[in-house]
C-alpha cells in the first residue's frame, strides 16, 4: 500500500533524488541560487557526474549550483543528456522508488533486514536507521525515474520489480535493497519553436487552457511582454517555488518563457521534477519570438 509517508513533498525538489542528477549546473542569480539551495535538504555529491552545462546571463552575476543527488553509492552512474526534446529513453514509464543501501560486507546485516521485511517491517523505516545514502532522511526516497537514469543493475531491477516487493541488486556501490511504489506515464519536457508558440497563441481557447509562465525580472517584463503570461521571477523563486502546486496545476500543459530560453529551460526541467505532466520551454525566449514571428513586441 503507498502510504503518506512513502510520498515525496510537493513542492519541494528534493524528492527527487535520482531525477535531480540530469539536471544540469544552473548559473542564475545568487538569490535564486540561494533560494533553490535552501530547498534541499541533502548536501550535494558530485564525484559521480558528467561536467555541468552552466549558461550565463551577463547581467546577473553567475553563480553555479548542481541540482543532482547527493547520494553515496548512489544508483546513477551514467551520464544522462540534459534535455531532450523528444523524451526518448525507450520506456514509457516513469516509477516512484525507494531504497536502502548497504556495504558490499554487509550481507550478514543484509539476510537480516531481508527476514524484518518479510516479518512485516517497513522499508522506508529500515531506511532511516541502516541505509548509508543519504537518502535515509527521507526514508530511502529516490522519487520518480524513468530508463536512462540509473547504472544498469539498478534500473534493471527496479524496472523489473513487481509493484509494493522490495527485491535486492548488487551495484558498484553495494547492496541495495528497492521498493517501487507506483508507476505513471512518463512526463513530457520539449523545446517549442516562437512559430509554433504563436499558431497556438491565435486560438483564444489556448491562453485560458494552458499555463503560461514568464520568469524574467518585473523590469523586463515592463519593455517586452506576451497576453496571458503569468509572471514568476527567477530571482523570487524562494517566494514561489514552494507554492507551484498550489499555483498552478500540473495536470495542465504549462510554458515558460524568458529572454533568450535559458531560464526558463532551468525552470521548465525543475517543474517537470514537480510532477507537471507536460511542460514547454519556448526556444530563444521573448527575443526569438519577436524577431521571428511578432515584430510588434520590443526587443531589448
Amino acid at each position: 500500500m503507498l502510504r503518506a509517508t512513502h510520498l515525496p513533498p510537493v513542492a519541494s525538489p528534493t524528492f527527487f533524488a535520482l531525477r535531480q542528477s540530469l539536471i544540469p549546473s544552473l548559473s542564475v542569480s545568487s538569490l535564486a541560487c540561494y533560494s533553490l539551495h535552501r530547498l534541499s535538504t541533502f548536501s550535494p555529491f558530485h564525484t559521480f557526474f558528467s561536467k555541468p552545462l552552466t549558461p550565463t546571463r551577463p547581467y546577473l552575476p553567475p553563480l553555479t549550483l548542481r541540482l543532482v543527488s547527493p547520494m553515496v553509492g548512489h544508483p546513477r552512474l551514467r551520464p544522462s543528456a540534459s534535455f531532450n526534446s523528444d523524451s526518448g529513453f525507450g520506456d514509457s514509464r516513469e516509477i516512484l522508488v525507494q531504497h536502502l543501501l548497504l556495504k558490499e560486507d554487509d550481507q550478514k546485516l543484509l539476510l537480516e533486514l531481508q527476514q524484518k521485511i518479510a516479518g512485516g517491517e517497513d522499508l522506508s523505516d529500515l531506511a532511516v536507521e541502516y541505509s548509508i545514502c543519504p537518502s535515509k532522511e527521507n526514508g530511502g526516497m529516490l522519487g520518480w525515474v524513468r530508463k536512462g537514469q540509473m547504472v544498469p543493475e539498478f534500473e534493471e531491477a527496479a524496472f523489473s520489480a513487481p509493484l509494493n516487493k522490495v527485491v535486492k541488486c548488487k551495484t558498484n556501490y553495494g547492496w541495495h535493497l528497492l521498493e517501487v511504489l507506483s508507476e505513471r506515464e512518463e512526463s513530457l519536457l520539449k523545446d517549442i519553436q516562437p512559430e509554433e508558440f504563436h499558431a497556438k497563441m491565435q486560438d483564444p481557447s489556448f491562453i485560458e487552457e494552458a499555463q503560461l509562465i514568464d520568469v524574467r525580472e518585473p523590469e523586463e517584463v515592463s519593455q517586452a511582454s506576451l497576453p496571458g503570461f503569468q509572471v514568476l521571477p527567477l530571482r523570487q523563486f524562494g517566494s514561489w517555488g514552494p507554492e507551484i502546486t498550489s499555483k498552478l496545476d500540473p495536470m495542465k500543459d504549462t510554458y515558460v518563457m524568458c529572454h533568450h530560453g535559458m531560464r526558463s529551460l532551468q525552470v521548465a526541467k525543475w517543474l517537470q521534477t514537480q510532477g507537471f505532466r507536460k511542460v514547454f520551454n519556448l526556444s530563444g525566449g521573448i527575443h526569438a519570438y519577436a524577431t521571428k514571428v511578432d515584430p510588434s513586441v520590443p526587443t531589448y
